[in-house]
């Protein structure tokens, strides 16, 4: 009999945490169990999540910025119908079939509008950490050279090579050694830049123009002048745009804001409009020719899945999407309004630190206040209280009553870092940006009051880490023998 997908899932709906700590990532449910994430949503529609009692969310995560076009978009979800319907044949692998080529025509017509012309080649794959491995490989191919430059904190993926590029050692634990021939700089000094171009074995510089690991970024012509210098020694100049790609930034393309002429751009992530993994590689003709250099090297580098059909639909109809409702220039807009009020509640609340956004990607970060006023004082007690018991906790104390009292999906930024990130969907309006910002005043005047209950919930997260740990230990040595 036919699987009835409906009455499986109308049966079953509940069971999601109990069937992933068996088969999937049991850490990972233990986390979410801890921290008041384990909600059961029943559907999703725009900015939204909806549980089985009918309760909005509002998704500020979206899918850690693949849901640019909102969720379940009905333009896509037509688009895959109709795919489906044609009952066309789909990777077939020794043929050039036309979806492919179509997504490929409309994202080299999409960067030539906004001022790449040069980018005329594509290589489509399935993820955003696919794409940077396939930049790698072309970028080596390309120049010959067997080095690639990346910037200190950035993010490019977790498989291996990927992984390597990625400038932050919190991913590297227990995955050592990585590839070689990768270095991690930064660009506050050019002269570091400069002095590894000299050596005349770069093949790249792989760039997040805006990190998404706490919304960096050079707002100076720093850019600029780094992608000068590989020009100036032959180094191709990479922009992963995985996440600040399709309108996240304000832009259609992270690079518009620097004027900048990338060499490769990739993306992932939101060309998928939230239903079909769809990633890309866009360079320039001569270097993918490069890559593809003997006929008996037609397919050197290549991935099954990366050419299917329902990607590319899916692809097109989001392209179709963001530009037909104005998404990117909406990012700008709403980002700024966001911007405006961060800045209001960080007059207002001494504990703000900074506040960094780049259309709508937005990240605040937070301090031990230094003020002597009663508030104040109970607010440091509070803030030394519970980074004397773990200097990971804080962050969570904002995201946890934001999703648990305000139903708000945000997330803590980075490793280490007092920091919170949000990635609205680009669909969101006034009310989102009102609702969010009401509800982190709420969260932050709560924590003004020591002992309360947002401290007392870090006490309860830190006994829970500690609870969990021996259990851990146990595992692991279960794992060792």
């Amino acid at each position: 009999m036919p699987i009835d997908l409906k009455q499986i899932v109308a049966a079953r709906l509940g069971e999601n945490y109990d069937l992933h700590d068996k088969y999937l990532n049991r850490t990972l449910v233990k986390v979410q169990r801890m921290i008041g994430f384990d909600k059961v949503y029943a559907r999703a529609e725009g900015a939204y999540l909806y549980d089985r009692e009918g309760n909005d969310y509002l998704d500020f995560l979206s899918g850690f910025g693949t849901f640019n076009i909102g969720r379940n978009h009905p333009v896509v979800n037509k688009a895959i119908r109709d795919i489906l319907d044609l009952d066309l044949p789909n990777m077939v692998q020794m043929d050039s079939a036309l979806l492919s080529g179509l997504l490929s025509e409309a994202l080299v017509k999409r960067l030539a509008l906004q001022g790449a012309p040069h980018l005329d080649a594509v290589f489509l794959c399935n993820s955003g950490t696919e794409a940077v491995e396939g930049a790698l490989k072309f970028a080596k191919a390309g120049t010959g050279r067997p080095r690639i430059l990346s910037l200190k904190n950035s993010f490019h993926g977790l498989t291996h090579g990927s992984l390597s590029a990625t400038g932050n050692p919190y991913f590297h634990e227990g995955f050592g050694p990585l590839v070689g021939g990768v270095s991690s700089i930064t660009l506050d000094d050019l002269g570091i830049l400069e002095a590894e171009l000299k050596k005349g074995d770069v093949a790249a510089l792989i760039v997040e123009l805006v990190q998404g690991k706490g919304v960096f970024y050079y707002k100076d012509d720093t850019y600029a002048r780094a992608q000068a210098l590989c020009r100036k020694y032959g180094t191709l100049f990479i922009c992963d745009e995985v996440q600040t790609g399709l309108g996240r930034t304000g832009k259609w393309f992270a690079f518009e804001h620097w004027g900048l002429e990338p060499d490769i751009v990739t993306l992932a992530k939101a060309l998928s409009g939230g239903y079909v993994p769809a990633g890309a590689i866009i360079t320039r003709r001569a270097i993918y020719q490069k890559t593809y250099s003997r006929l008996d090297r037609c397919i050197v580098h290549s991935t099954t899945f990366g050419r299917n059909n329902l990607a590319c639909a899916c692809g097109l109809a989001t392209l179709a999407v963001l530009e037909d409702e104005k998404l990117p220039e909406n990012a700008a807009t709403q980002g700024a309004e966001l911007e405006r009020q961060l800045l209001a509640l960080q007059e207002k609340h001494e504990i703000i630190k900074s506040v960094r956004v780049k259309g709508l990607m937005a990240a605040i970060e937070f301090a031990e206040p230094k003020g002597l006023s009663p508030k104040t004082l109970a607010l440091r007690a509070g803030w030394k209280a519970i980074h004397a018991l773990d200097d990971t906790l804080f962050p969570q104390l904002v995201v946890t009553p934001l999703l648990s009292k305000h139903r708000i999906l945000s997330q803590v930024a980075a490793n280490r870092v007092d920091m919170v990130k949000i990635l609205p969907p680009l669909v969101v309006g006034q009310k989102e940006i009102d609702r969010f910002i009401t509800a982190l005043d709420d969260v932050l005047d709560g924590m003004k009051k020591f002992p309360g209950p947002i401290w007392e919930m870090g006490g309860n997260f830190f006994k829970a880490m500690k609870a969990g740990a021996p259990k851990a230990a146990e595992e692991q040595e279960t794992v060792m023998a």
